[in-house]
């Protein structure tokens, strides 16, 4: 079975968004940055699901990480999360 080049295009384009959002999850700075780029690289392994027609193992993908860790790692971020507004009033 021969590959039409547009899958591997696509499938290039979508390494490409997992390697460099992964990259950024290790390098950026800022935490909240850094759970927005692990939300979009979990994503992307979701479309590489998706191209190998494993639709089921793509769904929970969506579902547990970006759904359930990614939303949990935004609220530890966001609760703890110091205020600088506070800070200049005390």
């Amino acid at each position: 079975m021969a590959v039409a080049p547009y899958e591997t295009l696509a499938f290039a384009l979508f390494a490409v968004i997992t390697v460099g959002s992964s990259l950024g999850v290790v390098l950026v700075r800022d935490v909240w940055h850094s759970a927005l780029l692990l939300g979009i690289a979990l994503l992307s392994v979701a479309a590489h699901y998706v191209m190998r027609q494993a639709a089921f193992v793509a769904t929970m993908q969506i579902l547990v990480y970006v759904g359930g860790v990614l939303i949990l790692v935004t609220f530890a971020v966001m609760l703890t999360r110091d205020d600088p507004i506070e800070e200049a009033v005390s």
